[in-house]
């Protein structure tokens, strides 16, 4: 069986047709049976409200844009991720709606929680895929609801939350716990928890706000995925490997284990893994914008992230006025202006670091769910071109770009093999 997968697709106009580069990318893609991208917008004509918060930007795209999604080669999307809700619940089910009517498959959201968690199949001649979509960057209104037997559900994501509890030695925490109370930060909490409306603090932890601190040796960090948001992906994992032969976890992940990143957050290394041990055959994140290294584990292929496919940012046709006022503007002024502040003038965000441009294609081939082959196609969106033409695909065999993950993915034990402009993985 055969995969091809893109990583974040910020499309937010029309495919001018075969630009240079293009034929290219879409023959590579082509290779899979299963083509895979995350197609990180709202599909849409207005016709809804924009959400009270965003996953950054509100991003929505015509419906046609789908068209050209299927002009790439794609026939398989997720949908979960941080911009699913931008346009709130009328929103994700609009654009559900015309991305089934334009025939692909897709996972990650739905009417409920159930219908977001379940699996996606894909039938083509060389077997039946699974894809799982899931997302842990999101607002908590984000998260689909699950239906019961007296209350109907609500839609949404397929949300993976996780759990953030730094740490500190003693003093330090003592210290911590004494702040606290001076400036009562936790103060309405306290009276919750002595209501019985939250749990107690365990006496080896302090709270500080929302923040959660535990007593250890050494300073630092630690996440860890929420258990029962990781038994729901297992659940569906188990249902795909009895309905499919090659199941397909898409993971949305912002989260950096550190300052860098490039780094994932362990909970993202956490869910991957855990996912191939339930069963499924390969991991795709996406999210940071960015590459992330590339694992192999137990013969099945984990990427933390394959960065942006398709980058539009600064090209969105509306902006709410919640946008506006996130820059301290009255929402009467242009895009222009918006942009403009957002940026200091061009001189910061995605749009302006040439590593949010730099990307890779993988193709693998996998027997009986086990990997033995694995390509890698470098491509680069068009940094530096003018908006207008910028933030297309285009193989960039002298980039650099396979270089810098073969890299940070050594310390996972992954070796890549330049050669003739594509990456291979020693398997």
């Amino acid at each position: 069986m055969k995969m091809t997968a893109a990583g974040d697709a910020m499309i937010f106009r029309r495919l001018p047709g075969a630009y240079p580069g293009f034929e290219d990318v879409r023959d590579f893609i082509a290779r899979g049976d299963m083509r895979f991208c995350n197609l990180e917008t709202t599909v849409h004509r207005y016709e809804t409200f924009a959400a009270a918060v965003s996953g950054g930007s509100w991003f929505c795209a015509p419906p046609e844009v789908l068209e050209d999604m299927r002009a790439f080669g794609f026939n398989a999307l997720s949908a979960a991720n941080n911009h699913a809700m931008d346009y709130s619940h009328a929103g994700l089910l609009k654009t559900l709606a015309y991305i089934r009517g334009a025939g692909f498959v897709c996972a990650g959201t739905g009417a409920t929680l159930a219908e977001a968690a379940a699996p996606a199949y894909l039938d083509t001649l060389q077997g039946r895929f699974a894809l799982i979509g899931a997302c842990s960057t999101f607002h908590p209104d984000a998260m689909a609801g699950q239906q019961t037997r007296a209350m109907p559900g609500r839609p949404g994501l397929n949300g993976v939350r996780h759990r953030t509890v730094y740490r500190l030695p003693e003093a330090h925490l003592r210290a911590l716990r004494e702040i606290a109370d001076a400036v009562m930060v936790n103060a309405e909490t306290d009276i919750v928890r002595a209501e019985g409306y939250a749990p107690p603090i365990p006496e080896n932890e302090a709270a500080f706000g929302d923040l959660r601190f535990e007593q250890a040796d050494a300073p630092g960090r630690r996440t860890c995925v929420h258990e029962a948001d990781m038994r729901r992906v297992e659940k569906s994992i188990r249902e795909a490997r009895f309905m499919a032969d090659y199941v397909v976890v898409a993971m949305h992940a912002h989260e950096a284990r550190a300052r860098s990143k490039e780094e994932p957050a362990a909970f993202c290394e956490e869910f991957a893994r855990r996912c191939i041990d339930a069963g499924a055959h390969a991991v795709i994140g996406t999210g940071p914008h960015l590459l992330r290294p590339i694992e192999i584990y137990r013969g099945c292929p984990i990427f933390y992230s394959l960065g942006d496919f398709i980058l539009q940012l600064e090209t969105i046709e509306r902006a709410p006025a919640d946008m506006y006022e996130k820059q301290g503007m009255t929402g009467q002024e242009g895009l222009d202006a918006l942009f403009d502040a957002r940026s200091g003038g061009g001189k910061r965000g995605l749009y302006y670091s040439r590593v949010m441009f730099e990307s890779v294609v993988p193709f693998w081939e996998a027997e009986n769910g086990v990997l033995t082959r694995l390509e890698l196609l470098p491509v680069e969106l068009g940094f530096g071109l003018p908006r207008s033409t910028g933030g297309w695909p285009r193989p960039a065999p002298s980039s650099g770009i396979l270089e810098r993950l073969a890299a940070m993915s050594a310390p996972y034990g992954t070796k890549i093999r330049v050669r003739d402009g594509v990456g291979t993985v020693e398997l």
